[in-house]
């Protein structure tokens, strides 16, 4: 095994996108949350109807903030929270909840715009799906960016279209591939969500690494799959139709699937919870930060790193 490697001056074994942005910019940086009203086109019936198995009516969104706010609102009330409690100076807007490309460019415009008005914004990540981007639209978002530190985050979930069928997610990797290469050519970050669990084996799971890989892909955001109340996908659990990972064999994948990936990669999440009133299953995913020191010392365990395997191959 090659000698351990450390990344952005910490003592971490992946490369922590929490900790790149402060070496970016010379202090940590926070994410304040905005739902901007939009909705999703495999809810609303456009290209399919009662979305992914997985999503509840919340739309992925962890936030307590309201879109009766207007955005200005949000940003301003997200930013005193933040700063009132950890001192934070600096901040990314993050539109989270839904799909969020899913407007007219025009209205697009005037939405993206509204998040950055606050001084101390450096940032700006668009949560949104690979069927709902288009010239116009990757076009706007790369004007901002060369202003903004900006991201783009698609969810892809896995690059197996069985498992995408099966999920009800509404498009197919394909049409993930189209978009990820006209965000790149456009110049734009592009961070690519996953979720473990899937009814996937593990050699599917870390094919799915592979391929990040292989794409170079800027930032992964890692999921464990959840049942949340009111999901298709806690009626599929409540009738035993699947079972979820332990939090033993959840670390042990994320270490796998991270030693595939590039060291340039930025990790984005490696366990996210939604929120815990919600949660059905499986429950050890409330704990956190017990998850993230499982992973921490599952490296140390195996004197391994992000992009270990990398380094390894014949």
């Amino acid at each position: 095994m090659t000698e351990a490697m450390f990344f952005n001056n910490t003592d971490k074994r992946y490369n922590q996108f929490s900790a790149f942005l402060k070496n970016k910019f010379g202090a940590k940086v926070y994410k304040i949350t905005i739902d901007a009203g939009f909705s999703c086109p495999n809810r609303d019936g456009t290209i399919s109807k009662g979305g992914c198995i997985f999503c509840d009516d919340g739309g992925s969104f962890s936030q307590a903030h309201s879109n009766l706010l207007s955005i200005e609102e949000q940003v301003k009330i997200g930013a005193k929270t933040l700063h009132d409690r950890f001192k934070a100076e600096k901040f990314m807007s993050y539109f989270q909840a839904y799909t969020n490309t899913y407007k007219p460019v025009n209205e697009l415009e005037k939405i993206y715009k509204s998040a950055l008005t606050h001084p101390d914004i450096v940032g700006l990540s668009i949560g949104t799906r690979p069927d709902c981007v288009d010239e116009d639209k990757l076009n706007l978002i790369s004007d901002i960016s060369k202003d903004y530190y900006t991201w783009i985050e698609y969810g892809l979930q896995s690059i197996h279209d069985k498992t995408l069928q099966k999920i009800n997610r509404g498009h197919d990797f394909a049409c993930f591939l189209k978009a990820y290469e006209k965000t790149k050519e456009k110049g734009i970050n592009v961070c690519v969500h996953v979720i473990f669990g899937l009814w996937e084996t593990k050699d599917e799971i870390l094919q799915t690494a592979q391929k990040l890989a292989q794409l170079k892909v800027d930032g992964v955001k890692i999921h464990m799959l959840c049942a949340l109340k009111d999901t298709k996908l806690a009626k599929l659990y409540e009738n035993n139709e699947i079972d979820f990972m332990s939090e033993d064999e959840y670390v042990k994948l994320v270490c796998d699937f991270l030693e595939l990936l590039p060291p340039e990669t930025t990790i984005h999440r490696l366990a996210g919870n939604g929120l815990k009133k919600n949660l059905i299953a499986p429950r050890w995913l409330g704990a956190k930060l017990d998850c993230l020191n499982k992973i921490d010392r599952e490296f140390i365990n195996r004197n391994s790193f992000q992009s270990a395997k990398l380094f390894t191959k014949s």
